[in-house]
């Protein structure tokens, strides 16, 4: 298949664009990035673009079998107000472009969203039919939801990815987390009691090809693995993995002076159920965060 990514070179897009070439898909990646670093692979086109304003990038886009959209400005930062615009910009106008350039002929848009879709919601079990929540992140989730489901009108089926934090070894959230835990001085976040949704990578990227391959497949998905645990039961079987303690607790206040409005990220309890993917037959080959740790950080 001739497959687009928007958001190639990011943490999540440049997996699954291995991903993806290793299967025998033709890629061609989309970014802000003057070069890409598997930009030498055959079968990997490689396209500098704003993807906000339209361009010459979409005719890929409309020659493609399917269109995943990764795109989004980090929320790993501190928000001001002119990046918080620059979060919508990056996700709902790189999708509505997406969407524009799109037809009958493409047989799939995956979009990405994120567990931040629901708020935070306490002990509550959220499943894809939870109803949204009311904070900046959430209201994001579902404009960029909304966004991309407009490729519907178009004949072209949608299937939205709502992330949980994704685990690997070489980036993202868990790889910002080890130096801490190596030098003893890891442990929960806040009170440790909130629920933490997660998703092994190697999942999400098996995640990726089950959407492609199953026509029937469309709607949204929680891309997280059914084993949700509490914040500071991640932190203890973090710990477990690397022979360390996990009896720092930092502070919600601390947080809060040092990240603002996104520490409401790291503090917010969304205890997240991925029973669409189960439904419609998903095996996930980490369920339970014990194992998923155990294979991406137990040999380090």
């Amino acid at each position: 298949m001739k497959i687009v990514i928007a958001g190639a070179s990011g943490f999540v897009g440049s997996a699954l664009t291995r991903s993806l070439l290793d299967a025998g898909h033709v890629v061609t990646g989309l970014g802000t990035s003057d070069a890409h670093p598997l930009g030498s692979m055959a079968r990997f086109t490689w396209c500098t673009a704003d993807t906000t304003r339209a361009g010459d990038w979409q005719a890929a886009v409309g020659d493609a079998d399917a269109v995943v959209n990764l795109a989004g400005r980090t929320i790993f930062k501190r928000w001001s107000r002119t990046y918080k615009a620059q979060m919508v910009d990056s996700r709902v106008l790189t999708t509505r472009n997406l969407v524009s350039a799109m037809n009958g002929e493409n047989k799939i848009l995956i979009s990405t969203s994120a567990v931040g879709y629901y708020g935070s919601r306490g002990d509550q079990v959220l499943n894809e039919h939870s109803s949204p929540g009311t904070d900046f992140l959430a209201r994001l989730s579902v404009d960029w939801e909304q966004a991309a489901l407009e490729a519907g009108k178009r004949g072209v089926r949608v299937a939205i990815m709502r992330f949980g934090v994704v685990l690997d070894a070489g980036g993202g959230g868990l790889a910002r987390m080890l130096p801490a835990f190596r030098m003893f001085a890891g442990g929960p976040l806040g009170r440790g009691r909130q629920w933490f949704s997660w998703i092994h990578m190697a999942d999400l990227l098996s995640g990726v090809q089950f959407l492609i391959d199953h026509d029937n497949a469309q709607g949204s998905y929680n891309f997280c693995a059914p084993g949700t645990v509490r914040q500071k039961d991640f932190a203890r079987a973090l710990g477990s993995v690397l022979g360390r303690p996990a009896l720092v607790p930092a502070p919600s206040l601390a947080l809060r002076l040092m990240m603002g409005e996104m520490a409401g990220v790291l503090l917010a309890s969304q205890r997240v159920q991925p029973d669409r993917l189960l439904a419609d037959g998903f095996v996930f080959r980490f369920a339970d965060v014990d194992s998923a740790l155990e294979d991406l950080i137990g040999q380090s």
